[in-house]
């Protein structure tokens, strides 16, 4: 009887277009604010997820008493910032101080960097010095760059959230004024650090073959996003739908399909990462919790929204050439017209932009699943990423392939090899 049960639940096992679509809906809807990490529609998209892996039947990750794993994060707020160049006093608006720390002081006495821009053609070589500094260093933009740096100013100024309490070693204070460089100057700025609890959302699948049950399989996505943007046409909010509510709804639907087939030799770990968006602190908390020697292979699923650059029913996979992962999941579609490509935009650096990075590191087959053509995709970062801009067809085509192509990893017949562990 049982064993009768369980045959049929594994042929009747298909991802579900239904929740697809639901959980797709709901994740990138309005209300959820855009997901900004640490806020109320992020916290709300949590509850969601969290809802969704109890009517699924997962449990927690072992250990673990609820399917939210909690960690704290600082959230640092500029603070007033005053420039005297020459023994003038810069007026108000004129001065931005990108640091962590309490409190900074400098005068031209410290040891202080000064760097002049004059032209918006000098701000990207100068990237490091102005974004992150490896020494103290007083930027001066032209006046004739006031738009760049009040740009630049609105972009920043917003509280920031780090993965950690420890104040940065150097930072940049920006001035708009003419050069050349001041002969004296004195500068005063400060910061206020509040610290804000942020959490991934997990859930867990136990092996059911005894073999094998030590080793885990991870399903992954990303569930925030920006939040609230620079306003285009009255729209304000950036609904992420593709970046990444199409990865985390895959996490949610092969969660669903793999609880209904019940036969995962491995133990599976289906999780939404927060905080990818600002630093992949949510990847990095949870590699620490687990032994990365048992961890066979990861699933990072990220942007799966649009049809890929080869056409419908293909994606990419970052780092193909790192590992065997991608061979062996094309051989589990064998008679379907499903292809993975190797990714075709190694210049973007993809497979260390997502949360696969932190476990490839540490040597697990870890690689990001894409469809997006990222150099041409306008509506990436944008207050456009809606649900109406996706092929929701296409992305439960993806989704059903990921399911299927799995099937040797989960089973415990197939182990991708490992991937050689790099430095940053």
């Amino acid at each position: 009887m049982s064993g009768s049960y369980y045959a049929d639940a594994q042929r009747s096992a298909r991802v579900s277009g239904a929740t697809v679509e639901r959980v797709l809906t709901t994740l990138a809807a309005d209300d959820m604010q855009g997901r900004a990490t640490g806020q109320p529609g992020q916290q709300k998209a949590a509850e969601f997820l969290a809802s969704e892996f109890r009517r699924i039947g997962l449990q927690p990750l072992p250990g673990a008493t609820s399917f939210f794993q909690e960690f704290p994060a600082y959230q640092i707020t500029p603070g007033g910032v005053t420039v005297t160049l020459d023994g003038a006093a810069l007026p108000a608006g004129r001065a931005f101080a990108r640091t962590t720390r309490p409190t900074l002081t400098w005068t031209e006495r410290d040891s202080v960097e000064v760097l002049v821009l004059k032209t918006k053609q000098e701000i990207q070589p100068n990237f490091e010095a102005i974004f992150r500094p490896k020494k103290n260093t007083l930027v001066l933009f032209d006046p004739a760059l006031a738009e760049t740096f009040n740009s630049l100013v609105e972009q920043f100024g917003k509280p920031q959230l780090r993965a950690d309490a420890t104040a940065g070693r150097y930072a940049s204070v920006w001035a708009l004024a003419a050069g050349p460089a001041p002969r004296t100057f004195q500068v005063n700025a400060s910061t206020v650090t509040k610290t804000v609890n942020i959490r991934n959302v997990a859930g867990y699948l136990p092996g059911h073959d005894a073999a094998h049950a030590t080793e885990k399989v991870i399903f992954s996505g990303h569930y925030d996003h920006l939040g609230y943007i620079r306003p285009v046409a009255g729209d304000s909010i950036a609904n992420g739908a593709d970046d990444d509510a199409s990865g985390t709804t895959a996490v949610v639907a092969l969660a669903e399909y793999f609880k209904k087939r019940n036969d995962n030799a491995r133990s599976l770990i289906f999780v939404a990462f927060t905080a990818e968006e600002i630093g992949g602190f949510g990847a990095r908390y949870f590699s620490r919790q687990l032994d990365p020697k048992e961890l066979v292979a990861m699933f990072n699923i990220e942007m799966i929204g649009k049809p890929a650059k080869f056409g419908p029913n293909t994606a990419f996979i970052t780092g193909y050439e790192r590992s065997d992962f991608g061979p062996l999941l094309q051989a589990n579609l064998k008679g379907t017209k499903f292809k993975f490509e190797p990714d075709p935009y190694p210049e973007q650096n993809l497979f260390y932009r997502s949360d696969n990075a932190t476990l490839a590191r540490l040597g697990v087959p870890a690689h990001t699943i894409s469809t997006d053509q990222i150099p041409t995709d306008k509506l990436y970062h944008s207050v456009d990423d809606e649900v109406s801009s996706l092929d929701v067809k296409n992305m439960t085509a993806v989704i059903e392939a990921i399911a299927q192509s799995a099937s040797g990893i989960v089973a415990g017949k197939q182990t991708p090899t490992r991937i050689a562990p790099e430095k940053d």
